[in-house]
């Protein structure tokens, strides 16, 4: 069975509406991604670490009922988990300040096995912090070397704007060793200046890799990729939007979901995929997105895990 791999930071999303916190949920952008896998019934395996707190217990248990293997995520002794308070505004789009107590970063883990065709999700800060880059890196050469699909989620924030071009070599690395490249145009407004998706890929990302989804929030998913393929895709609106927060995280999610439902190989990704597949995969990143925005949870909903379910 393929198995999805993600590699990313642990938080307490503390979700405020008007000021006043309304839940507190385990979070962080890769995490969200593996959450809704888990309960889509996907084999998946999550590299992180997190504080020997209660977060960090809540954090361990919330992947453990999910289905999702959290071995590997490393709990430093003397540390507090993370946390995120997200402020939704009246679009129910969230703003965030971030507090962090990890003053020595050091990320150790052994590499889980991985096979060829296994995908891996990897993004945000934590896939270019100076502090840990070593360890990930070599993570990402090793399973490139093993075979798998790389599927890198910019998910820059303008909290680290004046870290730009400290920050480049690391996102270049990162533009090289993927396969597929998801960004939005708020990524790139924050790191190239650039919101344009024809200009982002042709100055930006083609030569690095052909494979290019630009969200744009409620408007269209532009697709660029091989042999000049160029199209756009309507986001499904959900009747009710409760909180955007995990929606790129669950995009991200259905996509690789659909990767693994039809069947979208190392080799095939090698080859191109053909417009159809594009359109499959495409489809069910929009499902998932959907459906995330319809509750305050960052994942999908049980009942949405279920009815998605392969292998049933």
């Amino acid at each position: 069975m393929r198995r999805v791999i993600g590699i990313g930071e642990t938080v307490l999303d503390i979700i405020f509406k008007e000021d006043q916190p309304i839940s507190a949920v385990p979070g962080g952008s890769t995490f969200n991604s593996l959450i809704s896998l888990g309960r889509c019934g996907v084999n998946a395996t999550f590299i992180s670490e997190t504080g020997n707190d209660r977060v960090g217990r809540r954090i361990l248990d919330h992947l453990e009922k999910n289905g999702v293997d959290g071995s590997n995520v490393n709990v430093y002794p003397d540390s507090k988990s993370p946390l995120s308070l997200a402020f939704l505004n009246d679009r129910n789009d969230a703003e965030y300040i971030f507090y962090k107590d990890h003053p020595k970063d050091r990320l150790d883990f052994s590499y889980p096995e991985v096979h060829e065709d296994d995908i891996v999700i990897f993004g945000s800060y934590y896939a270019i912090n100076p502090v840990i880059r070593p360890q990930v890196l070599g993570f990402l050469e090793y399973a490139h070397s093993h075979g798998a699909i790389l599927y890198y989620d910019v998910n820059f924030r303008a909290s680290h704007k004046n870290e730009v071009v400290k920050l480049m070599p690391n996102i270049l690395e990162n533009l090289e060793l993927a396969d597929i490249v998801r960004g939005s145009t708020e990524d790139f407004e924050v790191m190239f200046r650039k919101t344009d998706p024809d200009v982002i890929y042709r100055s930006q990302i083609a030569f690095y890799t052909k494979k290019f989804i630009c969200t744009q929030g409620a408007d269209p998913v532009e697709l660029r990729a091989e042999n000049g393929l160029k199209k756009q895709y309507p986001t499904l609106q959900p009747p009710h939007v409760v909180s955007t927060i995990g929606a790129g995280d669950n995009f991200n999610a259905g996509l690789v979901y659909g990767m693994i439902k039809y069947d979208i190989t190392r080799d095939v990704v090698e080859r191109g995929l053909t417009e159809s597949q594009w359109d499959n995969i495409i489809d069910c990143g929009l499902q998932f997105s959907a459906n995330v925005c319809q509750s305050i949870d960052n994942y999908v909903d049980q009942n949405f895990g279920e009815s998605m379910k392969l292998n049933k």
